[in-house]
């Protein structure tokens, strides 16, 4: 994959496919950036702002095991990543690219057509067992298609 290429490699570390063939990737900002090509843009979940990046970003203030602070706020920069995601390289990213990231994921697995209840299941299946870390994440995601 070239630097001009606009979607991620499928099977890149980190990158999770969503059903309509999105390209997705998630990962932990305490990690290194990854080799190849840099995000067109990213969704960083923290709980204080990040540094700045040299692509399109938007902060999500959601801090570490919790939920965002904004949920409406947080809705609308999800809908922007899974439409970004059509089109480019999309990143989502928290500190350690699990819990929060997890999450994320799984809420635009419910905007791309996985069933809410499923949705958890579909992330950790396909990007990390790990996934969505609290029973209070878990119920953020199934009552996630309810906010629209």
């Amino acid at each position: 994959m070239t630097e001009t290429t606009p979607f991620w490699d499928a099977l890149a570390t980190g990158v999770l496919r969503l059903p309509s063939g999105r390209l997705v990737r998630g990962r932990g900002l305490r990690k290194p950036l990854p080799e190849g090509p840099r995000p067109a843009f990213a969704l960083h979940l923290l709980g204080r702002r990040p540094p700045p990046v040299d692509w399109d970003s938007i902060w999500v203030r959601w801090p570490d095991f919790r939920l965002p602070a904004d949920r409406e706020a947080a809705a609308e920069a999800l809908r922007e990543a899974w439409t970004r995601a059509g089109s480019e390289r999309v990143e989502v990213a928290c500190g350690g690219g699990v819990g929060r990231t997890g999450t994320a994921l799984a809420c635009l697995a419910v905007l791309d057509g996985v069933p809410a209840g499923e949705a958890v299941a579909y992330v950790r299946a396909h990007y990390s067992p790990r996934a969505v870390e609290t029973p209070w994440q878990r119920r953020y995601v199934g009552r996630f298609v309810g906010r629209f």
